[in-house]
């Protein structure tokens, strides 16, 4: 069911730090070996993420959609429907991972992609993905969504997928991808939920505490530890960041008519939105 978040939440306090932009950014991306300020040396959350996805890309899109009982590959095609890409645009997927949004992007208009993400494992996986079309459609560069090397307004749409999790300041996050789209832009996101309605939210913290950590240590060590992690995580984000939250800090960035979609009970929850036009108000849509 979609629909349109209606509260107005209180603005968390925000370091500044983690919004800024990269030195000497420039407002393209040099190709596939581009590479943003690195994560290493970064904080212990930062440090974990990068830890946490280094030995999954061989069989991630196989087992991620499994053990979402093939939910995730039906989340990602709603992101791109809500991002609406069109012929032409110059799109940024962050956190691209092995490029599954991007290539649905590609799959839907002849437009071009910029696919950002820190982990290296990950760009390898997606480079092998993209291998015929490298340097003509698609871009892969390594950063961090806290900093990205583009200048201001050089984007037509952005999309980023199971991001927030992995930043130390969302709200600064959210506000530095906005930085990047050009006014009416849209964006879109997808992350994770906690199903809103009791019987079906017993059913997830089952599956998340004894499920999914049982069924990752059928398929490996790493998936084992991402089983063990992602139910405590997805719990602990939106006890700090409730969703009507989110939605301030998209709000605060400039982004207006924010709606909101819980998918699968609300296991998964795609978001998306524009970016004001210049001298434009900020009503939330009805």
């Amino acid at each position: 069911m979609s629909t349109s978040a209606s509260t107005n939440p209180q603005s968390a306090a925000g370091a500044q730090g983690e919004g800024q932009r990269a030195a000497g950014a420039d407002g393209g991306a040099g190709g596939e070996g581009q590479r943003a300020p690195s994560a290493e040396g970064g904080s212990e959350r930062k440090r974990e993420a990068l830890e946490l996805f280094s030995g999954l890309p061989s069989r991630y899109d196989a087992l991620s959609a499994a053990l979402s009982f093939w939910q995730d590959p039906r989340w990602r095609r709603a992101l791109v429907s809500a991002v609406a890409p069109e012929p032409g645009q110059r799109i940024l997927d962050v956190a691209t991972g092995t490029g599954m949004v991007s290539a649905e992007l590609l799959a839907r208009a002849d437009c071009t992609v910029v696919g950002l993400d820190q982990s290296p494992e990950m760009l390898a996986a997606a480079r092998a993905r993209f291998a015929g079309v490298l340097g003509s459609r698609v871009e892969l560069v390594q950063g961090e969504a806290e900093r990205l090397p583009f200048a201001d307004e050089s984007f037509d749409a952005l999309t980023f997928t199971y991001l927030l999790r992995y930043v130390d300041d969302p709200r600064a996050t959210v506000a530095e991808l906005a930085r990047v789209l050009r006014p009416g832009a849209r964006v879109a996101s997808l992350e994770f939920g906690v199903p809103p309605f009791a019987p079906a939210r017993a059913a997830w913290r089952f599956y998340t505490a004894v499920g999914l950590p049982t069924l990752g240590r059928l398929a490996s060590r790493e998936w084992a530890e991402v089983g063990r992690f992602l139910g405590p995580s997805i719990r602990g984000f939106y006890a700090a960041h409730p969703l009507e939250r989110i939605v301030g800090y998209w709000e605060e960035a400039g982004l207006e008519q924010v709606r909101v979609r819980r998918m699968s009970l609300g296991g998964g929850v795609v978001m998306w939105a524009h970016k004001r036009q210049a001298g434009g108000g900020g009503a939330r849509a009805s």
